[in-house]
């Protein structure tokens, strides 16, 4: 999960797919590299001078490849995060991008089964779902993980939930 000086190609997919958006203009199939076909889950983060800016992601894929997956959430994290306004062309420049591409969520039996700079997690209850990517800034316990995961799909800290964990692949 290095920073390298050029960005990944997934990012820079990201990066297209929210300039022809904002651009009023569709994403042309040769923009999406074929490289990458294989369907997963992923998440695109966007950041504005080291805050969160937009954060949209699916835990299974929803697209039929892995670029028009991130290519869609992307344009989704720009434009209708519900907790930010929607980024304009204008600060796209401002904006880092990272991209996480998430492995096969599996069960997990308990806290011991996690750790918060390895693993997300998801917490289920009912049909309730709350989901955290792992490595995140401040978010250095198992507990404050699922707590939060928690809190982000309205479930009572006191709630029992059926936990799942995942490993993600970070590109920056």
């Amino acid at each position: 999960m290095s920073k390298p000086g050029k960005p990944h190609d997934l990012v820079s997919l990201a990066r297209r797919a929210i300039t022809a958006h904002l651009s009023g203009r569709p994403l042309l199939k040769e923009e999406i590299s074929d490289y990458h076909e294989e369907p997963a889950g992923a998440f695109v983060s966007l950041k504005k001078e080291g805050q969160l800016r937009g954060c949209i992601g699916t835990i299974y894929p929803v697209q039929p490849t892995l670029a028009r997956e991130i290519a869609d959430n992307a344009v989704s994290a720009a434009t209708r995060d519900p907790r930010f306004l929607p980024i304009t062309l204008e600060e796209l420049d401002d904006i880092t991008i990272s991209v996480d591409v998430l492995g096969k969520p599996e069960p997990a039996a308990g806290l011991e089964d996690l750790d918060a700079s390895r693993y997300g997690v998801i917490v289920k209850s009912g049909g309730r779902k709350g989901v955290l990517l792992p490595d995140l800034p401040g978010v250095t316990t198992a507990e404050e993980q699922v707590r939060i995961a928690k809190q982000k799909a309205g479930i009572g800290e006191r709630e029992t939930v059926e936990l799942l964990r995942f490993e993600v692949k970070r590109y920056y």
